[in-house]
């Protein structure tokens, strides 16, 4: 058996938080979120704050809708955690760590399902919080700003293990690090990632932090990787073993044969253990003691594969021991892309769209508009769900290749959703309708005016001449005749 510690859930002893809560979780007789024998007040409801008694694991695996506000803080560790089948969504606030000083954070973990932070949400406000996103996990953040470490002594820790941690708010810089007096903050990368819409701000913030130590990979040994992919900020960490499949990665649907891969230094030895727990503990010795990059496994599918690579110097007897990296093997949602942004103009009426759809399967694809700004298209905004009839039809929308008729002008966004019968894969664009062709070629990134083109309107002809010859001879410099 490998010997190793491994990130675990450390229980303080009581919840003595400063706000008071509409309800309590208090594990008396579980640790299901859906026994509401376990609440001070019964099941949270969408008007409620709710709170967690320290030392207590919460675990919620179904859909538990809507509460208020959720808190965690006071005395002892609180621990809430998501897996498989879970959904929250707090329509107010999110604090992990609101106050008190235990001697292990508060702590929210969403290892699966999906977690809807509506509004502010803090890591560390004036205690110790930590999230962690892991796994399958993903954790939304829709409105506002994640500020870790945020008021004074906040201390918060925020770790991208696996999943995705989306930065969806349209606030200008939605992450926010020690922005209160002696706070600490610290954001760490493994095999999930994070993701925003680019701005030039936004990438500064992430530029800063790693230059700074404040954001890294693999506590510092790793490298973080920073990509623009389609007007979206991806950051992710990479492990110096680069290994093969990625840590977190989903390898598909490919039950039997694996070749894991990784990088290390020429004449390296090597020992390999592979599993199906987390900390090893069942592990085999793969490889032992060997000069390798890779190594062959058997893998089935639905199941999460645990895998480590532990390395020699030169004379050593015993080894470095290596991160626990994992892989889950299962089918792979399509790879839908709707394609490039389009400009056009009222009086064209319609333009054509064609979306592509990658799967190992057969599958079938829908469009739908999904969102509408009807002001200047020019102008920035913020689309609007559509709710109802807007000025737009599609005219085949269960086709990959179709037309869309418009009515009025404004920013329209369509998506394309790909399902292959079990998963779903969609991707989204714009169609900006501007009053005319001249505003919709001005709105195309390196647009040039033409020389001559005085009034603006994309020709050169007998308008810019007259503008011209009425202004013939005149002179505003300095230096002009009186």
């Amino acid at each position: 058996m490998r010997s190793r510690i491994v990130l675990g859930v450390c229980m303080g002893a009581l919840l003595t938080g400063s706000l008071s809560a509409d309800t309590r979780f208090t594990g008396a007789v579980s640790e299901l979120w859906s026994d509401p024998a376990n609440w001070t007040a019964g099941l949270p409801d969408p008007a409620d704050k709710v709170q967690y008694d320290g030392g207590k694991l919460c675990i919620l695996d179904y859909d538990a809708g809507v509460i208020k506000n959720n808190s965690m803080e006071g005395g002892g560790t609180t621990n809430l955690r998501l897996v498989k089948g879970a959904k929250l969504a707090a329509s107010d606030w999110t604090i992990i760590g609101y106050a008190g000083a235990p001697a292990d954070p508060h702590l929210l973990e969403v290892f699966g399902g999906v977690y809807n932070a509506n509004m502010r949400t803090f890591v560390g406000f004036q205690g110790k919080g930590k999230l962690v996103v892991d796994y399958a996990g993903v954790f939304n953040l829709n409105g506002q700003e994640l500020g870790i470490g945020e008021a004074q002594g906040g201390d918060g820790i925020v770790e991208i293990r696996g999943g995705s941690l989306n930065l969806l708010s349209t606030s200008l810089l939605p992450l926010r690090f020690r922005a209160g007096a002696s706070s600490q903050a610290s954001m760490d990368f493994r095999g999930g990632v994070m993701k925003q819409a680019f701005s030039q701000a936004r990438l500064n913030v992430i530029n800063t932090n790693i230059a700074n130590g404040t954001i890294k990979a693999y506590k510092g040994v790793g490298t973080v990787i920073v990509e623009n992919v389609k007007n979206q900020l991806i950051v992710s960490g990479l492990h110096p073993l680069k290994p093969v499949p990625g840590d977190g990665e989903n390898v598909g649907a490919k039950p039997g044969a694996l070749t894991l891969g990784w990088t290390s230094a020429a004449g390296m030895s090597v020992d390999v253990w592979f599993g199906t727990s987390a900390d090893l503990s069942e592990a085999k010795k793969i490889v032992n003691k060997q000069i390798a990059t890779s190594a062959t496994v058997t893998v089935d599918r639905k199941n999460r594969y645990y895998w480590a690579v532990d390395t020699y110097t030169s004379g050593a007897t015993e080894p470095n021991l290596g991160p626990i990296f994992d892989f889950y093997v299962d089918n792979l949602p399509p790879d839908a892309e709707a394609g490039d942004n389009i400009p056009t103009w009222l009086a064209k009426g319609s333009v054509e769209i064609a979306g592509t759809v990658k799967d190992a399967d057969l599958t079938t694809s829908r469009w739908t508009l999904t969102a509408f700004d009807p002001n200047d298209p020019n102008r920035p905004g913020t689309l609007n769900p559509v709710t109802g009839p807007i000025s737009a039809a599609i005219a085949n929308a269960d086709q990959l290749a179709t037309t869309v008729t418009f009515a009025a002008l404004g920013t329209y966004q369509l998506k394309l959703e790909a399902t292959d019968g079990e998963y779903t894969g969609s991707d989204t664009m714009l169609i900006k309708v501007f009053s005319t062709p001249c505003q919709a070629a001005k709105s195309l990134p390196g647009y040039t005016p033409i020389p001559g083109d005085i009034n603006g309107d994309c020709v050169v002809d007998d308008k810019d001449l007259a503008i011209l010859q009425g202004n013939w001879g005149q002179c505003n410099g300095l230096d002009c005749p009186k």
